[in-house]
């Protein structure tokens, strides 16, 4: 067992979602919303797309691995859901501490996408103020650490400041943003310090966590490369947490839209969930 991880029992998932739509056209859309092929051995029932009214999918996985569906959504009221069966570990998110940084030079050529600037990370604007800060912190897991403890305390969380457009620079000076910006800074300030790191989307469960539990929601997380392998960092929550399910990984969330439609639309039902299943006795 990973340093940081607790022990527990497997269990059972319920995982989903229910997006309502209203469209004054015939509209194609793009939605990519399936668990992660990496985490697919873990479906016990596969959380395929549905549509109501039934409409032709068609399939394909884009250039990060990820799975996506396209399809056109007719006018009118148009649903999009998934519903499956996880079984996790119920172990939380690994930590390792001595996991050490790589020179640059030493990365694998297939991490180096993942040290440059993208659509919401813009590490030109934050590179001095990264050197500023983490320069004179430790090499590796603690630098990666001491950047998610200062964005997890810099930035204050809400869904009423949720902006679409918001940059990693917008929301260190805005200070406010929800689990995107937080995850964009970080990945940006790690970039900087010549840290390989990417933008994941997916589920992550409120599985012992104390109640009362937000509305379900998906999460944004990065992962960063270090010590040979990638692993999870959350500075959202800036604490191991169980029952996190990959859906999609890219550079920013430009690359990992939930939902992409191309033409005007409403959307009037939004839900999410990732429950456990208790065991029947």
């Amino acid at each position: 067992m990973a340093d940081g991880q607790t022990p527990d029992h497997p269990m059972r998932v319920a995982i989903g979602c229910r997006m309502q739509f209203s469209f004054a056209q015939p509209t194609p859309l793009i939605a990519t919303l399936n668990v992660h092929y990496t985490r697919f051995s873990g479906l016990e029932r596969t959380d395929h797309i549905t549509t109501q009214p039934s409409v032709p999918l068609e399939s394909y996985r884009d250039g990060f691995g990820n799975w996506c569906t396209r399809m056109v959504a007719p006018a009118g009221t148009f649903v999009l859901s998934t519903d499956g069966v996880f079984r996790d570990s119920g172990l939380s998110d690994p930590v390792a501490p001595a996991a050490r940084q790589h020179a640059v030079q030493d990365l694998p050529s297939e991490t180096l996408v993942y040290l440059l600037g993208s659509r919401y990370c813009d590490t030109d604007l934050l590179s001095d103020e990264a050197w500023r800060r983490f320069e004179t912190t430790e090499a590796g897991w603690a630098r990666v650490q001491a950047i998610c403890d200062f964005v997890h305390g810099h930035v204050a969380f809400g869904y009423h400041h949720a902006r679409a457009t918001r940059t990693a620079s917008q929301t260190l000076a805005e200070r406010q943003g929800v689990c995107r910006d937080y995850a964009h800074l970080a990945i940006a300030f790690c970039r900087c310090m010549n840290i390989p790191a990417r933008y994941c989307t997916g589920y992550l469960s409120d599985i012992g966590q104390p109640e009362p539990h937000a509305p379900g929601d998906f999460a944004a997380w990065m992962e960063v490369y270090l010590d040979h392998q990638w692993w999870v960092f959350d500075p959202r929550n800036n604490a191991p947490r169980k029952a996190r399910i990959l859906i999609a990984r890219g550079r920013d969330a430009a690359d990992v839209p939930l939902t992409q439609t191309f033409g005007p639309n409403i959307m009037t039902e939004f839900r999410v969930w990732t429950d456990e299943i208790k065991p029947t006795a």
